[in-house]
């Protein structure tokens, strides 16, 4: 297995797939580095020459944010947005969803799971 960026990029896969496996690098910027570095997208990681390896590594550092820099960056806007009490931060802050999606019914992704309703519970009634 190839190790760029500090991840293990599978040897079976097309070069242009098992770039995804990088956080940060999705299919379109994965035929980006390829077409730049030279190399086929079709060919598989485990055909690629040390050369072409080492063309790949150097385009994916010199572009920008990969993996835990990229991750990073991401919690540093987050935790931006939660000081500065912006409305995007006070959702985040509640973990209620960010982008204006309703909440009424569904976000259950956002919200966790439903709370026990307790209007369903009968009471036990007494006995005469």
């Amino acid at each position: 297995m190839a190790r760029i960026v500090g991840v293990e990029v599978p040897d079976n896969k097309r070069a242009e797939i098992a770039l995804t496996y990088i956080y940060g690098i999705g299919l379109s910027r994965a035929r980006s580095i390829l077409y730049r570095a030279g190399v086929d997208f079709g060919k598989k990681m485990g055909e690629l020459t040390d050369e072409e390896l080492a063309r790949v590594r150097r385009i994916i550092e010199q572009e920008g944010a990969v993996e835990g820099d990229l991750r990073k960056e991401i919690q540093m806007n987050i935790k931006r947005l939660m000081d500065m009490n912006c409305y995007r931060g006070i959702r985040h802050r509640l973990g209620l969803p960010v982008r204006g999606q309703r909440t009424h019914t569904n976000a259950r992704t956002r919200k966790g799971p439903r709370r026990g309703a307790i209007a369903n519970k009968k009471k036990a009634k007494a006995k005469k």
